[in-house]
C-alpha cells in the first residue's frame, strides 16, 4: 500500500504543548530486546522480526498479545510483562519497541481528543461527535436514530445477553424496516469484537447516522435503503468494551512547570483487553470479577471472540490455553458473543458483510488460513471459491481508503473467524476492515479521517468502502435470487441444515429464513446461493521452490522523495509470477512500484509495496505478460547508502479441491403455521430461478 500524507482536521489547533505534539509520533521508537526488561516494565507494543513462515508459526505457539497489524516479515504484539519479551528471547526471535508505554500513549491519546473536542463543537462526521463514544452512548445514539427516523430505523436486541447480563442492541434500517421481511437482501456491519478496538465501533455507528441523516435527500443512499436491508451492531462484545473504553477513558495525562510529563493518574487496567467477560469456561463471572481481573492490562481474562465461531474452528491461529489472548473457547459458538452474530447471520439472507477491527490499513478477506495448509479433510484448504469476485469487491473498496487487499493468512493463520464461517456457511461475502495505521485508539480525530479520508483519499474513506460494500449486497450477479407467485399474505420460508466442519470434528448448523409475499402475489427473494463455498471446489498453487531466473539491481544512495527506476526483461511465456524484493542495510524507510510499460511508453502499475518503517518490500506480480517491467525504489524516508531489487520469476501449478456434494434448500409456504407445499431448489450465485409451490392454497379470505 501505498502511503498517504493524512491531514487531520482540526488536531493541529488542538494541540498547545510541544510534549503532545511529539507524542502523536509513535511509530519511531526503536529498540533491542534488552531495552524491555526491567523492574519498571510497562506495557508495550513491539514489531517481531518474523522473515520466514516458521518464524511466525513459532511466535503463534508462544501464547502472546498478537495484534493484526503484520506483513510478510514482521508480526507486532502487545508485551504485557518481562516474561512475554523472556518468552520471545526463548525463542530466539527479535524485536524493536515501537511504543514504549501504552499507558501513558492512552493518557496522550486522551488529552489530544479532549484538546480537539474542546477547540470544535461539532466534527465533520455525519453525527458531528468529537470524541470516542461508551457503551451507554452507544446505546443512546441508536435509540436517537430511532426516535428521529422511526419511519427507516427498527431497534434490535440480540437474543442472548452477554455474561454479565447485558443486552446487546443493534438497529435495522430501510424502506419499510417494520413491515414483515420481503425477499430483500440484508448487509450487516458490526464493530467491537475486540474490547480495545474503538474505532471500529465509531466508524460502525457513523455509517449508521449516514444512511439515516441521508435517506430522502441523497439519491444513492435512498436507492439503497429501497433495495436492501441494513442491520448494524456497534458493539458485539458489550462487556469486553465497557472495561475497555472506561477504563482507558480514566488514564491522565498531566505536565508540570518545565512541559514535562509530570504523572499519569490512574493506571491502564483494562483500556487494553481485547476479550469477552468469560473468566473461566463454563462459569460466568460473579459481582464485578472481570473488571477486577485485569491480568496484564485485562488481555488474559476471556475468550476471543473473533476465534470462537464455527467455521473451521480450533485450527491454526487459534489458541487452545486459557488465558492466550486468542483462545478459542471450549467449543465453537461456546459464547453469547458468538451466538447472537450466527443466529442474525442465520436468521436472513446476508449477502454481503463488514465486520470492523483495528488495526492495520487492511481490508481481509477468506480464507484464514494458507491455500496449501492441509485442512481436517486431508484435502488443502485452498482459495475461497468466489476467489476472483471476492478479491475484486476487496480492491474496489481498497481504492477508496488506500488500504491493502489481502487474505487474513498474509498477516498470519487464523481460524474461527466471522467472515470464514458466515461466507464458508452461508456463501454471503464477509470481509474484515482493520481500521488505522498505527494503533488501536488513536486520537478522534484520526478516526474521521478514516472515516471520510484524508490526503488523497478525501471525500472517500471508509465512508465510500461501506457504501461499495452495501451496493454488493444488492447486486444480484455476487448472490442469488428466487422468485415466483404465492397467494398475498402467505409466508414463504428457506431452510436448509448441514454439518459446518471444524478442525476437530463438525457441528450441526443450519439456515432458517422467511419472508411475506406482497399484495401483488409475485415475489423477489434474494438469497445466497443453496450449496456452501466450503463443499465448492477450491484451488491452490503450488510454486517452484527455486526461480526459474532471476535478476539482481544494486543502487547507490537515493535523495529523500526522490526514486530510481530499473527496467527488467520478461521474454518468456507463460511465467506464472514475478517476485520483485527490496532490501536496504539501514532501519528506516523505502517504498517499492512495479510497472508493466506499454506499447506506447506509458507506465500501467501492476504492483506495490509500502510497509512500515524498517519492514522491507515484496511485490509479486501474478501471471505477468512477456515485456519489460520497471521497478521503481522510491525514497520514502531512508538514509541508507545503498539497496538491492531483485527480480525473479517462478512456475506454479494449480491444483483442484473437487466439489464434494450439490445442496438445496427446502421452500415452503405456510399459512397461520401451516405448511401447504414445499420444493427442493437448487441455485447458483448470479442465477434466478423458479419457486414453484402449486399447491400453497387459494386467495387469503
Amino acid at each position: 500500500m501505498g502511503r498517504t500524507t493524512r491531514t487531520t482536521r482540526g488536531v493541529i489547533a488542538a494541540v498547545t504543548s510541544t510534549a503532545l505534539a511529539a507524542a502523536i509520533l509513535v511509530g519511531t521508537s526503536t529498540g533491542g530486546a534488552e531495552a524491555t526488561v526491567g523492574s519498571d516494565f510497562g506495557v508495550q507494543l513491539v514489531t517481531v522480526d518474523t522473515p520466514t513462515r516458521e518464524h511466525k508459526e513459532k511466535l503463534q505457539t508462544l501464547g502472546l498479545d498478537l495484534t493484526e497489524h503484520a506483513g510478510h516479515d514482521f508480526v507486532e504484539v502487545v508485551l504485557h510483562s518481562a516474561a512475554d519479551a523472556t518468552a520471545l528471547r526463548a525463542a530466539g526471535l527479535t524485536w524493536d519497541v515501537r511504543i514504549g508505554d501504552l499507558a501513558k500513549r492512552t493518557a496522550e491519546v486522551n488529552q489530544l481528543t479532549a484538546e480537539y473536542a474542546k477547540a470544535n463543537e461539532t466534527s465533520p462526521l455525519p453525527s458531528g461527535r468529537t470524541e470516542y463514544r461508551t457503551l451507554e452512548d452507544y446505546n443512546a445514539d441508536m435509540a436517537q436514530l430511532t426516535a428521529i427516523r422511526p419511519e427507516i430505523v427498527k431497534p434490535i436486541e440480540l437474543p442472548h445477553t452477554t455474561l454479565e447480563g447485558k443486552t446487546v442492541h443493534g438497529i435495522e434500517i430501510g424502506k419499510d424496516v417494520h413491515e414483515a421481511e420481503d425477499g430483500r437482501p440484508v448487509f450487516v456491519i458490526m464493530g467491537l469484537h475486540h474490547a480495545r478496538e474503538w474505532p471500529s465501533g465509531e466508524l460502525t455507528m457513523e455509517f449508521a447516522y449516514d444512511l439515516v441523516s441521508n435517506y430522502g435527500s441523497d439519491d444513492r443512499i435512498t436507492g439503497l435503503l429501497e433495495k436492501a436491508r441494513v442491520i448494524v451492531v456497534p458493539v458485539t462484545n458489550a462487556d469486553g468494551f465497557e472495561k475497555s473504553i472506561n477504563d482507558g477513558m480514566l488514564v491522565d495525562l498531566r505536565e508540570i512547570d518545565n512541559g514535562d510529563i509530570a504523572s499519569i493518574l490512574g493506571t491502564p487496567g483494562n483500556a487494553y483487553k481485547r476479550k469477552n467477560c468469560r473468566v473461566a469456561d463454563g462459569q460466568e463471572p460473579v459481582g464485578n470479577e472481570c473488571a477486577l481481573t485485569t491480568s496484564n492490562g485485562g488481555y488474559g481474562v476471556g475468550i476471543d471472540t473473533n476465534r470462537n465461531y464455527g467455521g473451521l474452528w480450533g485450527g491454526p491461529g487459534a489458541s487452545s490455553e486459557f488465558p492466550d489472548p486468542t483462545y478459542r473457547g471450549a467449543g465453537p459458538f461456546s459464547e453469547p458473543e458468538t451466538q447472537n452474530i450466527r443466529e442474525l447471520v442465520s436468521g436472513r439472507h446476508v449477502t454481503t458483510l463488514v465486520t470492523n477491527h483495528t488495526f492495520s490499513n487492511l481490508v481481509l478477506r477468506p480464507n484464514g488460513v494458507k491455500p496449501d495448509t492441509i485442512g481436517p479433510d486431508g484435502n488443502p484448504v485452498g482459495q475461497p471459491h468466489d476467489e476472483e469476485q471476492l478479491k475484486a469487491l476487496g480492491a474496489q473498496m481498497t481504492a477508496q481508503n488506500g488500504y491493502r487487499n489481502i487474505h487474513g493468512w498474509e498477516l498470519y493463520d487464523t481460524t474461527g473467524t466471522t467472515e470464514d464461517w458466515s461466507y464458508n456457511a452461508t456463501g454471503g461475502f464477509g470481509y474484515t476492515f482493520e481500521i488505522g495505521e498505527h494503533e488501536f485508539h488513536p486520537p478522534y480525530p484520526e478516526v474521521i479521517d478514516e472515516y471520510l479520508g484524508a490526503g488523497e483519499y478525501e471525500g472517500k474513506g471508509n465512508r465510500e468502502a461501506f457504501l461499495i460494500a452495501l451496493e454488493n449486497a444488492i447486486d444480484e450477479q455476487t448472490h442469488s435470487v428466487i422468485a415466483g407467485k404465492a397467494p398475498a399474505g402467505t409466508t414463504l420460508r428457506l431452510r436448509k441444515s448441514f454439518s459446518t466442519p471444524t478442525w476437530e470434528n463438525s457441528i450441526e448448523d443450519s439456515i432458517d429464513t422467511s419472508m411475506v409475499v406482497g399484495e401483488s402475489g409475485k415475489y423477489r427473494w434474494h438469497v445466497n446461493p443453496s450449496t456452501r463455498p466450503v463443499v465448492m471446489d477450491r484451488q491452490y498453487q503450488v510454486l517452484s521452490e527455486e526461480p526459474t531466473r532471476s535478476e539482481t539491481f544494486e543502487g547507490a544512495a537515493i535523495p529523500p522523495t526522490e526514486h530510481v527506476d530499473h527496467e527488467f526483461e520478461v521474454t518468456e511465456e507463460g511465467v506464472d509470477l514475478i517476485d520483485v524484493r527490496l532490501d536496504w542495510p539501514t532501519p528506516d524507510d523505502m517504498d517499492l512500484e512495479v510497472y508493466y510499460t506499454e506499447a506506447d511508453g506509458s507506465l500501467t502499475e501492476v504492483a506495490s509495496s509500502g510497509n512500515f518503517v524498517n519492514e522491507k518490500e515484496r511485490a509479486l506480480v501474478q501471471n505477468p505478460k512477456p515485456g519489460t517491467y520497471v521497478f521503481r525504489v522510491i525514497n520514502y524516508a531512508s538514509v541508507s547508502p545503498s539497496y538491492t531489487v531483485t527480480g525473479s520469476l517462478h512456475e506454479a501449478h494449480t491444483e483442484t479441491v473437487p466439489r464434494t456434494l450439490v445442496e438445496n434448500y427446502t421452500l415452503s409456504c405456510e399459512r397461520d403455521g401451516k405448511v401447504l407445499d414445499q420444493v427442493s431448489v437448487v441455485v447458483d450465485r448470479g442465477q434466478e430461478v423458479k419457486g414453484n409451490l402449486r399447491h400453497c392454497g387459494g386467495r387469503k379470505k
